[in-house]
């Protein structure tokens, strides 16, 4: 198992606040209705342009296989990824793979 640790950063800090309610009114409920775990959403407490968001994933071919139902999906190419680029910079997004170490309480 292993979590995928995302930082997106808003085009403007201004927009934070929408992309936050987009993320956890739309695009979060959509991805679990297909089958992701979320686990949190976060934002930056100090940084207002920033906002964090956490996967789990069992294995990679699990990770493959809900990419490809999220984002090769029609809903997702209609209704999401055209809206993003007015909020987040997806040039500046940072993907981190992390996995659990033998006491973390995330397993």
């Amino acid at each position: 198992m292993f979590y995928e640790f995302r930082q997106y950063k808003m085009v403007d800090p201004s927009k934070r606040k929408e992309w936050v309610k987009f993320m956890e009114e739309e695009i979060i409920p959509f991805q679990v209705s297909k089958g992701m775990v979320v686990l949190g959403s976060f934002v930056d407490e100090e940084d207002p342009s920033l906002y964090y968001w956490i996967r789990r994933f069992k294995n990679e071919k699990e990770r493959e296989r809900l990419y490809k139902a999220v984002y090769e999906s029609d809903e997702w190419k209609k209704n999401y990824s055209p809206r993003i680029p007015a909020l987040m910079d997806r040039k500046a997004i940072v993907v981190k793979r992390i996995v659990p170490t033998g006491k973390s309480v995330l397993q």
